[in-house]
């Protein structure tokens, strides 16, 4: 198994590194140590089963069946909708944005791709209304089958297709990726799906919907974007593989980040995780992470909350916080290498002007230099960061960068004592909105 393709590098985060703001080497030992009795669970529910999600990153076998699906979702299609919320969207959009998709550099060549995943009443009805609906398919990811806003969206795209008179094709536009009906509960997007006969997909029941990225949650969309969907697996399994072979805790990268993110909030108070990154492509990455550490960790008054950060743009915007504001961070800093990489700016034109220094340099090369700059003047200045360095971004390193972070809040979990797999708050404002709408917004 190839090593992981990111480099961890938690130096930084050290008191004899940078001072009061870093933790003590013993502090960080004792949080190893708790780390390590998690590793221990964790390579027992691969070898049982009982934790499906870590036999993921071996899996093949789906394949065939994303390829089918997908290749009737592209057929003679102009546009492609993506109906999901949370986990059954953010990793989607993690994995499209390294075409391009969602960043200003985006070129699609023949499907535009919509991933109206925050509802909201005029995006989507302008999102509809500039579609042809006749070349417009639709894809439905829904874990239960009962979430409210993918649901409300499928329904009125069935109904633009059918006032606009294509109701007897209906079952050409759309496919649906829901569980299996199970114990007796219904599945409503499995019966809808069934009715009117929509190809369907399985959502594996044993993986949650916030880690269901390496599952054909994420893969599916991979795979209409183009992207290589064995490579992410790849990945994933490249980060895994130190805990299935019983590695220590101090070589398995997810143990050394949980065992320095819970430290530093334990012993410094640094209850805050910002994750920066220097790259348009890994911003719908970061909001996956938010959901993934925040709905997983966040309970019994446990917990740090996660905060996404883009570099060059937010060390303009929160750079002065950080660094004269409360000592309450741990900073994650996502570095590229993009030397020497974009838009050139010609030296002759920049001579005899005030920006002399930037003749002869790249876009790339600012940034290089500025995501730099930036871990240098955190931890000059007592602030603990952890970087990763990316050497390529691509579908191999996005789907280690997910089975890290979802191995590390697993990790944390254990080592908090909470269950990282409910999320039992949320479901309060979930049956309050159904009682307000039932009730005619009362």
């Amino acid at each position: 198994m190839a090593a992981a393709p990111y480099i961890q590098s938690i130096g930084n985060c050290f008191s004899d590194a940078i001072g009061e703001g870093g933790i003590a080497r013993a502090d960080y030992d004792a949080a190893l140590a708790s780390a390590e009795k998690a590793l221990g669970k964790l390579s027992a529910a691969h070898d049982d089963g009982s934790l499906p999600l870590l036999r993921v990153p071996a899996r093949r076998d789906d394949f065939p069946a994303i390829e089918a699906i997908a290749a009737k979702l592209l057929d003679n299609t102009t546009d492609l909708f993506i109906f999901g919320i949370g986990g059954s969207a953010l990793g989607a959009q993690a994995l499209a944005q390294l075409t391009g998709w969602g960043t200003q550099a985006h070129v699609q060549k023949g499907v535009r791709i919509h991933v109206p995943d925050n509802l909201d009443a005029t995006t989507m009805e302008v999102a509809l209304s500039n579609a042809d609906l006749r070349t417009t398919r639709f894809l439905v990811v829904s874990k239960s089958g009962g979430t409210v806003e993918p649901a409300i969206q499928t329904l009125a795209a069935m109904s633009a297709i059918e006032r606009a008179g294509g109701g007897k094709y209906m079952k050409h536009h759309f496919a649906v990726l829901t569980e299996p009906a199970k114990n007796g509960k219904p599945n409503p997007m499995r019966a809808l799906a069934e009715a009117q006969g929509f190809p369907t997909l399985e959502h594996d029941p044993g993986v949650g919907g916030r880690y269901a990225v390496l599952t054909n949650v994420g893969l599916l969309p991979a795979r209409l974007m183009g992207l290589d969907i064995e490579a992410v697996r790849e990945g994933a399994a490249s980060v895994l593989a130190p805990i299935l072979s019983g590695a220590p805790a101090s070589e398995v990268a997810p143990a050394v980040g949980a065992a320095v993110s819970l430290a530093l909030a334990q012993t410094k108070g640094a209850n805050i995780s910002v994750l920066l990154a220097y790259a348009d492509r890994l911003e719908r990455f970061l909001s996956w992470h938010c959901q993934l550490w925040a709905e997983s960790l966040g309970k019994n008054g446990k917990g740090t909350t996660p905060v996404k950060a883009l570099g060059p743009v937010d060390q303009h915007s929160q750079l002065q916080l950080w660094l004269d504001g409360p000592r309450d961070k741990l900073f994650n800093v996502f570095l590229t290498d993009t030397k020497g990489k974009g838009p050139l700016a010609d030296a002759a034109l920049a001579e005899g002007t005030g920006f002399a220094f930037l003749g002869g340099k790249s876009v790339g090369d600012l940034v290089d230099a500025e995501q730099r700059a930036t871990v240098d003047t955190l931890a000059k200045n007592g602030r603990p960061v952890r970087t990763f360095h990316l050497p390529v971004l691509d579908e191999r390193t996005l789907g280690a960068l997910f089975m890290h972070f979802m191995l590390e809040t697993m990790i944390a979990g254990d080592m908090l004592g909470v269950d990282p797999y409910d999320q039992p708050a949320v479901e309060e404002g979930k049956i309050l909105a159904r009682q307000y709408l039932a009730r005619g917004g009362v």
